[in-house]
């Protein structure tokens, strides 16, 4: 793939121009300049093609020549709700690489075994939009903060719903049941699982038990598993 930059301009057709941070990395970094073209996104799936025509210290103003739809590589919805860990380098990883596969949405969860109840959304959203742009993509993965799972399994969801957990019963792979064409949400627990209340409460909420291997991993292990499996499946 041919090495460029994308910028991330998520109001571009209202602004004409990059954000204060991104103007300031093309300008005073990348040492673009007037006539110069770059590429923009809005992290909504559109790409637009651009020539500089005003810099200053911190504004790179821009005239929009073409816009494009990117074309993901997954045919449908990869959304992503897991319980954070206790130690926050973790999840911020697990952000960065499930953005460079590829997903639409991530929502932290708060259940009974949380090693943790808050998150700054605003370091992981900074993670996501790098990733995004460093993977040259043009989706930024809806970001959502803390969220007690009994929100999250009363929320209406069109598409597959499935829960990961360590319980013993019959569990087919997420492989063999992720629908290439429907969105699919699956439920990532804490290290010490979700409780089996959460589990049942899940089930009966539509939720199907699945496996990810023989294999017992780690939280962001499994999350970033997760994520793969359903890329591989929606190509």
């Amino acid at each position: 793939m041919k090495e460029y930059h994308i910028f991330y301009a998520p109001d571009i057709e209202q602004t004409s121009c990059l954000p204060e941070e991104e103007a300031a990395h093309a300008v005073r970094v990348l040492r673009m300049q007037e006539g110069d073209e770059l590429l923009c996104t809005d992290g909504r799936g559109m790409l637009y093609h651009c020539t500089i025509t005003l810099t200053s210290k911190k504004a790179c103003h821009l005239a929009i020549n073409q816009r494009e739809e990117w074309q993901r590589t997954w045919q449908s919805g990869i959304h992503l709700a897991v319980a954070p860990t206790k130690n926050m380098d973790r999840m911020e990883w697990l952000a960065e690489k499930a953005t460079e596969m590829g997903m639409d949405s991530i929502t932290f969860l708060h259940t009974a075994n949380s090693e943790r109840t808050v998150v700054k959304t605003e370091r992981i959203d900074k993670i996501l939009v790098s990733a995004m742009k460093q993977s040259h993509k043009a989706v930024k993965p809806e970001l959502q903060g803390m969220t007690r799972l009994t929100e999250v399994l009363g929320r209406e969801f069109e598409g597959q719903k499935f829960i990961a957990h360590c319980y013993e019963g019959t569990k087919p792979h997420l492989m063999d049941v992720c629908s290439p064409t429907q969105p699919t949400l699956v439920l990532i627990g804490p290290e010490g699982d979700f409780s089996i209340e959460e589990v049942e409460a899940a089930t009966q909420a539509g939720f199907h038990p699945i496996s990810l291997g023989e294999s017992r991993l780690r939280t962001e292990t499994a999350a970033l598993a997760t994520v793969h499996i359903m890329q591989l499946a929606k190509r």
